[in-house]
């Protein structure tokens, strides 16, 4: 079984979850999951957690994105992007100026009102099934933060413009709300997703170069080491005589690893064993003076 991320590039057609079951017939399989939903007509970076690095897609969601989007004013659609069905056509008559500076207006924190064709639940169902059926459902108030707007590019009346973003940010969205403020309607046209947390479009492998890199036993190229997610940490290595310990995913003592200073309470480390294989993310509790699993992996190294 393969343990860790591999960085997918989700080409046009596919849904998320086609990516997955994709992935689960190629590397035979079954625990893979990933980890934010990108729609069928979508592009780009989806990162995909692969056996017992799939304790970590919770927190890559949780990550920052980055997009390209262009959006086209003048006409807006039920979904809010090329897909749907034309619902209002408007003039538009903006200037470029115009358009920066109200582009430059929605960075920042905002708040966004999910669409109605998302996968969000209310009352148990999904917002889609309500939209299929006709039926507008009271949705809540989103808040969420546009880091950056930048590489805007004015070709009227197409707009395409990078976008920075925290998580649950609908880019589709974010064009319908600037069309709003220039004063008429818009949809989006097309989208790419350039990066997911630490995962980015320069190095992200299409299905079909994950099918040849197994024909090659090659596909170790391709997967992100579960540890290497949290590169930041320092690694503390520990002793043999607490093995039987670790395996059980016990707190261990402070005499179960050498390090010059006592860690700070909190303090939050890589831990493996004698054998470098990857136990987790453990972290130093001051007061009991032990180390405490905060996710736990027991990833054995590969060996030659």
């Amino acid at each position: 079984m393969y343990h860790g991320i591999i960085n997918i590039y989700k080409e046009k057609g596919y849904t998320s979850h086609d990516v997955v079951a994709v992935l689960r017939r190629i590397l035979n399989q079954k625990k893979i999951g990933h980890t934010g939903t990108l729609d069928p007509e979508a592009t780009g970076v989806l990162p995909v957690c692969l056996g017992r690095g799939t304790k970590v897609a919770g927190m890559l969601t949780d990550k920052d994105k980055a997009y390209r989007t262009t959006f086209l004013l003048g006409e807006e659609t039920d979904t809010q992007d090329h897909t749907g069905t034309v619902i209002k056509t408007m003039p538009w008559q903006v200037e470029e100026d115009q358009v920066v500076n109200i582009i430059n207006g929605f960075v920042g924190p905002i708040e966004q009102v999910p669409p109605m064709y998302s996968a969000i639940k209310v009352d148990g169902r999904k917002l889609y099934d309500y939209a299929r059926e006709g039926i507008e459902v009271k949705r809540k108030v989103r808040n969420v933060v546009i880091h950056t707007i930048e590489d805007v590019q004015i070709d009227l009346p197409r707009i395409s413009m990078t976008v920075q973003c925290s998580k649950g940010t609908y880019i589709r969205t974010l064009c319908r709300d600037i069309a709003e403020a220039l004063g008429t309607c818009g949809h989006m046209v097309a989208l790419e997703r350039l990066q997911s947390g630490m995962f980015k479009l320069q190095t992200a492998v299409t299905l079909d170069a994950v099918r040849e890199a197994i024909e090659d036993n090659r596909i170790s190229d391709f997967i992100t080491a579960v540890d290497e997610f949290f590169c930041d940490l320092e690694a503390l290595v520990i002793k043999d005589g607490f093995k039987k310990m670790m395996d059980n995913g016990n707190k261990l003592p402070s005499e179960s690893f050498v390090r010059e200073n006592e860690p700070v309470d909190g303090e939050r480390f890589n831990v493996y064993n004698g054998l470098r294989d990857y136990m987790g993310v453990y972290e130093w509790n001051g007061h009991q003076k032990l180390l405490v699993p905060i996710t736990f992996f027991n990833i054995p190294k590969e060996r030659g």
